[in-house]
């Protein structure tokens, strides 16, 4: 491991070490404040006991009592502060963790987005785009569902020029802003949302708000204060018989509440953890809110979270507190004496209703901004992680040429680099003996095309990419030969690429392809299907096994090109040193090796 990736584990290390301290010191003040909440409670009891015993003490009793309430809700707010802050230090002292296990290639611990795989994309299952150990598993720093399927959609899809240039410039600015990427990170592993939780959000915000009628709103506002003004007259003038009017009054607030409770459940979204989980992607807007982002990408990203010179995180904060306070309906103790004293439940409804007139529309903006840095970050780390890696240039004459390509998943230590030069030659016959290389080259050019197309860094020293769509076939799923032969399932594919290339220039990866069928069937449908993906003008390359197939060169030595990878035997075993070599494979390793094994 060289010096700069140890420089990265020692600032994780540091990072990890110092979250772990403030993480216990806030539990220790977490603690405090539990106890000082009980201290609290028991006061409040034995002044209430007092209270009983000792009529004469009113005066003095009650207001001291008042102040206890004052102090403990004041403790409550605290203790929930700490939480918070405890909850989110043990979240960033997790993220080193991961990081450190990711750098140490001890586990792999990120989401896997299997959910975002389609079997018949163009690329995705052939590169291991999605699932354990694929490249959405080492990129993804994301922890909203938002987040994630934005992540997803930027590896299924190859970004205009403009665009890549454009995430190039944000992915390298945030790279350096370590600590800032790991509290996004954090916070948005906090958030606790899901596809389900999201779109129940979406639907309510896209569903017609309740309005509360002019009288109902007037009656909210002057019956408590009648109310109110009740209670305070017969205390402080001792007349016992203000209280049935009262009574009335709160009886009457009560009937006025509980008659739109209909309309009350209504409006709350059917989870009880949906308003945490707003209130949580209200600090998600914060954080970036908060930062001094740079790059054009970022700030205009950044500028659909304002409002005017508002931040969009207060109005986020908002909605998850009244759907909190109206979800407290549930509480029936609490809701009875809210809305008896102050129809608490109905100026909410009246509230959120205002809130949802003036920016329910904006709310999938927002996540969509939120989920946008998210994957930017994701993107960012990945780049901090590989320094050694690069942002390719671009060009417009289809030209790919990379110095030491290798395939970025691979262990650093194992990784072999080699060169890519598509540029004069446009079109590689590949051959080589099984377990030389081949397959991982293959891999490694489409996963660094998938990076260059989303303006990721490629594992190369050096790159000038022209980003293009990805056409491969290197293997068949199960769902895709299901009902069908694999022979039938590999032609359709073949097909499904040969009407891509019609219409535009694509990079074309191909591995022993026509695999159901006899040799010479196979010798002579490989040679036609490479010369139609020639006459396309497709860039590429093609592994095969057949050296017939190599002289297809020979017709065209302007374009197309051999190149091989070589196996050597050394002291009666085989050695590959997987380095491409111009050519045609001369090694016939198969033999050697079952003969070694005494199979023949």
């Amino acid at each position: 491991m060289n010096d700069i990736q140890n420089n990265i584990i020692n600032k994780y290390e540091a990072l990890r070490s110092q979250h772990l301290q403030d993480f216990q010191s806030i539990k220790s003040k977490e603690n405090v404040v539990s106890i000082l909440r009980l201290v609290t409670v028991c006061i409040f009891l034995i002044s209430l006991y007092v209270m009983i015993k000792n009529q004469s003490h009113l005066l003095f009793i009650i207001p001291a009592m008042l102040v206890l309430v004052g102090f403990f809700l004041f403790l409550v707010r605290w203790h929930d502060h700490l939480t918070a802050t405890r909850k989110f230090k043990k979240a960033l002292s997790d993220v080193n963790e991961d990081e450190l296990n990711y750098l140490r290639h001890q586990t792999l611990s990120y989401p896997n987005g299997l959910a975002y795989l389609d079997v018949h994309h163009a690329y995705a299952y052939d590169l291991d785009v999605f699932g354990n150990h694929s490249l959405y598993q080492h990129l993804n720093r994301t922890g909203t569902h938002k987040g994630s399927e934005i992540l997803a959609n930027h590896l299924l899809a190859i970004s205009s020029q403009s665009e890549i240039l454009s995430n190039q410039a944000a992915i390298a600015e945030l790279s350096e802003k370590v600590a800032w990427r790991q509290s996004l990170f954090a916070q948005a592993r906090l958030t606790y949302d899901n596809a389900t939780t999201y779109q129940k959000l979406i639907d309510w915000c896209q569903e017609p708000s309740y309005t509360l009628s002019k009288l109902v709103v007037l009656l909210s506002y002057i019956l408590p204060i009648i109310l109110w003004s009740t209670i305070l007259y017969g205390w402080i003038s001792g007349n016992s018989d203000i209280f049935s009017v009262s009574s009335f009054l709160f009886t009457l607030n009560l009937m006025l509440t509980f008659g739109h409770f209909k309309h009350i459940k209504g409006a709350i979204i059917g989870s009880d953890g949906i308003p945490k989980i707003i209130k949580s992607y209200g600090l998600l807007s914060a954080t970036i809110e908060n930062e001094n982002l740079q790059a054009p990408k970022l700030q205009t990203i950044k500028n659909k979270l304002f409002k005017g010179n508002q931040g969009v995180s207060q109005e986020i904060n908002l909605l998850g507190s009244l759907l909190s306070d109206l979800d407290n309906i549930q509480n029936l103790l609490g809701a009875i004496i809210t809305n008896g004293l102050g129809m608490f439940h109905l100026h909410t409804l009246r509230k959120l209703g205002v809130w949802k007139q003036q920016h329910a529309s904006e709310v999938s903006t927002w996540l969509q901004a939120i989920g946008e840095i998210e994957s930017l970050n994701s993107f960012a780390n990945f780049y901090y992680n590989n320094p050694d890696f690069v942002f390719p240039t671009l060009n417009q004459n289809h030209d790919i040429i990379m110095e030491n390509a290798g395939h970025p998943m691979i262990n650093v230590t194992k990784r072999i680099g080699n060169p890519v030069d598509f540029s004069n030659q446009r079109f590689v016959i590949l051959t080589g003996s099984n377990m030389s290389g081949k397959s991982t080259y293959l891999r490694t050019l489409g996963i660094n095309m998938i990076l260059a197309g989303t303006g990721a860094p490629v594992c190369a020293t050096k790159a000038t990419i022209h980003p293009m769509k990805v056409l491969v076939t290197m293997r068949l799923s199960d769902s895709l030969t299901e009902n069908e032969s694999y022979f039938y399932a590999e032609v359709s594919r073949l097909k499904q690429i040969m009407d891509q290339l019609q219409g535009e220039v694509c990079f074309v990866l191909l591995d022993e392809i026509l695999r159901g069928t006899n040799s010479d069937d196979k010798r002579s449908g490989t040679i036609k299907v490479i010369k139609k993906i020639i006459e396309k003008n497709a860039v590429g390359i093609i592994a095969t096994h057949d050296i017939e197939v190599c002289h297809t060169t020979d017709e065209y030595p302007e374009i197309m090109n051999n190149q091989c990878f070589e196996a050597e035997i050394k002291d009666n075993d085989l050695y590959f040193d997987y380095r491409i070599r111009p050519g045609i494979c001369k090694n016939k390793s198969a033999t050697f090796l079952m003969e070694k094994m005494g199979v023949i």
